[in-house]
């Protein structure tokens, strides 16, 4: 068996020299969780049949061998939310950037979406799918060698639902209301069962509706670059429709042998309209128009996979897969009710991925993977911009802007089961990123090279791994956003007349063809102690180097879109960063929690997490030189009560972070107010196959505010208005 293991590690790795010509990427590894081989520590090397009663969230999560938190359909259900985004603000540990999910406080492009183990496609909104096409989250805290290293903060892997081991038929509906009318959305997930093929097709159709108000003191130079003071009140409304489809086809080819076609598609159309109420205080300010905007978009998403074990210690894996992504608005803005300025754009991002792993176990101890992971990217923009029908920037308006991505990724990574209490993962993923940028000017290319080790032990404190400690030393990165890459101004709205200058606080905006990738080196440690009732108590501490931080950077410049110098934004590799926290969770019964205040029959759920941070950026002087974004800390505190003789469970969540200050750079800072969420439910139980949830979020929001100034003494200050929102849903099984 050694013989054939290493002759066929051979035949993989030269498979792997080849394949470095080829297009495009994928990958992960298994068919759900993205790891290659999954056991426990402490557990032998062989292969498992696994049939019968799904495990646990915790003891999936006990059972991995790298640090990761496991959110199952309770969860994905308890609130009845209509889309992922809001599932994830109540997870412990992550934030919400708009739609954009941020962990341990860093910016949403060091968290990396995975759907199925793969990351997410270009334009893949987490608003826009419903949870109930959704078998279950995992959130892990660093990157594994099998995985994209492009995880500084974590990984979210959304694991979409399996085909079904029986016929299926599940109809949810729903209505919402959030602002001037409900909306309506529902899911219906069909599935199918012959022999050797099963199938899932699960459908949304989703509709949102919302809107804020907010208010802007400005004091800053006006039109005329004299010293001005204004206020704008504006009313926001933003409504839409979409649907979402995600086919899956399981083949059973032998009882070792199974090809898997998993789609995902996507699409809709939004509206934005924005009003404002004017009042000049001082001198002769600019001012946001009226607007009114409206686009759409469509995702399209397909991935094929074979599995083949050879024998019960060898495993091969292939996959390719297919995405393409686009979207398209027209805008246009209105002052004193005339035209003003109108947007046309559209843009397309097309991606081809190839990816293939070979697992095999060595001995009792070893269980070896070598793989290779291939993408090709490219994105296109266009984009006509016209002041009452004159082009704004005569050079670059309605011309094509491209950006492309090539990425070979290769990787080894071994499971080691050193003793019954000891075991680690061992690997290293070596990545060559090549980016190319064109516009109206000559194509900038530039290609990194990123070799990233990573090393996951984990310490059993008793046989049943009840008490764990879990240490990892890795490295990861994160890559330049294609749209920064594309060397196209974005004329500021404010000031969008050319020929003369705008400020500082609102300043016109380009992307860097010569970005280079992010690099991190991070520790973490953590201890997990399993209680007895199915709770956990979780501490850990991390620390990231960060090195080639990317930010945005206003100067003065002269540009080639005006006769006169201009204040414009660029992305530049500005610095190098540090960042430390320790996170805390607990999760259980409240009688084991508080035993003698709280009967241990009682059914009440508790958990709570607090997340404490700190950042410093070596090019910026303390004391709130953080990283963007970063709060200080953040909290989490919920609870969940099962009333007994009824068929009814309450529960509730508040999510808080508190204010605090950036500097952006040296001449121009930041300050965020505090923010707090606080969602309840109410789920009844009608019949075996039927209930209804009533569940409200944001429940009496407080207002935010956010406020820019610059060392010359100008500022912006925002203030913004929430809304609750209220949603009543049934789960009908047919």
């Amino acid at each position: 068996m050694k013989y054939s293991c290493t002759r066929a590690c051979f035949w993989a790795l030269l498979g792997l020299s080849t394949s470095h010509f080829s297009l495009a990427w994928a990958q992960d590894i298994a068919v759900t969780s993205g790891e290659p081989v999954q056991r426990a520590p402490g557990s032998k090397l062989e292969r498992v049949e696994i049939s019968g009663k799904q495990s646990g969230d915790n003891e999936l999560r006990r059972r991995a061998q790298t640090a990761k938190q496991v959110y199952g359909r309770e969860e994905l259900d308890k609130y009845g939310d209509g889309n992922v985004a809001d599932v994830l603000k109540r997870l412990p540990g992550i934030t919400m950037q708009g739609n954009a999910p941020r962990m341990r406080g860093l910016g949403s492009g060091y968290t990396l979406i995975l759907i199925n183990g793969d990351p997410a496609p270009p334009g893949f909104a987490l608003d826009q799918l419903d949870p109930a096409q959704v078998e279950r989250i995992e959130v892990t805290k660093g990157p594994t060698a099998s995985q994209s290293a492009q995880a500084v903060a974590g990984a979210i892997n959304i694991i979409l639902k399996d085909a079904p081991k029986v016929s299926q038929r599940d109809l949810r509906l729903s209505s919402g209301y959030t602002v001037d009318r409900p909306t309506i959305s529902g899911s219906f997930t069909l599935g199918e069962k012959w022999t050797d093929l099963s199938l899932s097709l699960p459908i949304s159709l989703f509709e949102w509706r919302g809107g804020n108000t907010s208010t802007v003191l400005r004091n800053a130079p006006g039109l005329d670059g004299l010293a001005s003071l204004s206020q704008q009140r504006g009313e926001l409304l933003y409504f839409g429709h979409g649907i979402n489809l995600g086919p899956r086809l399981n083949w059973r080819l032998s009882d070792d042998e199974s090809l898997t076609w998993q789609s995902f598609l996507q699409k809709g159309i939004w509206n934005n309209q924005s009003t404002y109420l004017n009042q000049v205080l001082a001198g002769n300010p600019s001012l946001e128009d009226d607007a009114g905007f409206q686009g759409g978009w469509q995702n399209v998403r397909s991935n094929l996979q074979w599995i083949n074990h050879f024998t019960a210690a060898e495993r091969i894996e292939l996959k390719a897969g297919l995405s393409s992504s686009k979207g398209s608005f027209d805008g246009q803005t209105f002052r004193l009710g005339e035209p003003q300025r109108r947007t046309l754009a559209d843009n397309a991002d097309l991606s081809l991925t190839q990816a293939g792993n070979y697992s095999c176990l060595l001995n009792d101890a070893h269980s070896l993977t070598v793989g290779w992971d291939l993408e090709w990217r490219q994105r296109d923009e266009k984009r006509d911009i016209t002041e009452r029908g004159v082009p704004q920037t005569v050079e670059f308006e309605g011309q094509p802007f491209s950006a492309r991505v090539e990425r070979r990724a290769f990787f080894i990574q071994d499971e080691w089961e050193i003793s019954k209490r000891w075991s680690a993962q061992l690997g290293l993923r070596s990545e060559q990123i090549g980016t190319r940028s064109q516009g109206v000017a000559s194509p900038l290319s530039n290609t990194s090279n990123v070799l990233t080790p990573m090393v996951h032990l984990n310490y059993k404190f008793d046989a049943a791994g009840r008490d764990l400690v879990r240490a990892s030393i890795t490295r990861s990165y994160k890559a330049p956003d294609l749209s920064t890459l594309l060397a196209r101004p974005s004329i500021s709205s404010l000031f969008a007349d050319t020929s003369k200058s705008n400020t500082e606080l609102s300043p016109d905006r380009i992307g860097n063809p010569a970005l280079l990738p992010e690099l991190a080196t991070g520790l973490d440690i953590a201890f997990e102690n399993y209680l007895p009732s199915g709770g956990i108590i979780s501490v850990g501490v991390f620390y990231r180097q960060v090195n080639d931080l990317i930010r945005g950077v206003t100067s003065l410049q002269s540009v080639a879109w005006s006769g006169v110098p201009r204040w414009v934004s660029t992305p530049v590799n500005f610095s190098q960063a540090m960042t430390r926290g320790m996170e805390l969770e607990v999760k259980g019964r409240a009688g084991e929690f508080l035993p003698g205040l709280v009967d241990a029959k009682l059914p009440l759920n508790l958990r709570g997490s607090v997340n404490i941070y700190q950042s410093a950026v070596e090019a910026l002087p303390g004391p709130n030189n953080r990283l963007d974004g970063q709060q200080p800390w953040s909290g989490n505190l919920g609870f969940d009560y099962r009333f007994a003789g009824l068929p009814m469970t309450v529960g509730g969540n508040l999510a808080f972070t508190p204010g605090y200050t950036t500097l952006q750079t040296s001449s121009q800072s930041l300050d965020q107010s505090r923010s707090r969420s606080l969602d309840m439910f109410a789920q009844w139980v009608i019949s075996r196959k039927i209930s209804a949830r009533l569940s409200v979020n944001s429940w009496f929001p407080v207002d935010t505010e956010s406020q820019t100034t610059t060392v010359d003494g100008y500022s912006s200050n925002t203030v913004r208005n929430g809304r609750s929102s209220f949603i009543l849903g049934m789960e009908i099984k047919l």
